[in-house]
């Protein structure tokens, strides 16, 4: 995983798109139209490692996704707003994301302020720990997962 720092001679920022029906190679542009799909898998899925013992147990019957970058846990769950943040390693919680739809996966970045946001049929980021979103303007099929590539 590389951090979201752009600028000359910067390595394009790519994140993985788990649909029903292939994983999506995206690279992320400084804004929605320089977004693009780069490769599309036939017959992948995203893969990566679920911290579900970071997942408290009031949350357990409305949890969706849970990812961790060092202290910064964030916790999908089935309600508005879908989002829960912890920068103390689940001591204390904030509520993000009101403005989004039903999320389906997460992943948070090396940056912990890096957060991926898969809804329905669209992928969402955040450069500021999920404070604000904007949408990777690309259509998709049904998104399953999400990871930084």
């Amino acid at each position: 995983m590389r951090h979201l720092v752009r600028g000359a001679g910067a390595r394009p920022v790519i994140a993985l798109a788990g649909c029903v029906d292939a994983v999506y190679v995206l690279e992320l542009g400084e804004s929605a139209e320089e977004d693009a799909i780069l490769v599309r898998r036939e017959g992948e899925a995203v893969e990566r490692a679920r911290l579900l013992e970071l997942v408290p147990a009031w949350a357990r019957e409305t949890f969706v996704d849970v990812d961790a970058s060092g202290s910064t846990v964030v916790l999908a769950v089935a309600r508005r707003p879908p989002l829960l943040v912890s920068h103390d390693r689940g001591t204390t919680w904030t509520e993000r994301g009101a403005g989004l739809g039903r999320a389906r996966a997460l992943a948070v970045g090396e940056n912990p302020d890096d957060v991926l946001l898969g809804t329905r049929n669209r992928v969402w980021v955040s450069h500021d720990g999920g404070v604000f979103w904007r949408s990777v303007a690309v259509e998709l099929p049904e998104v399953v997962d999400v990871a930084w590539g």
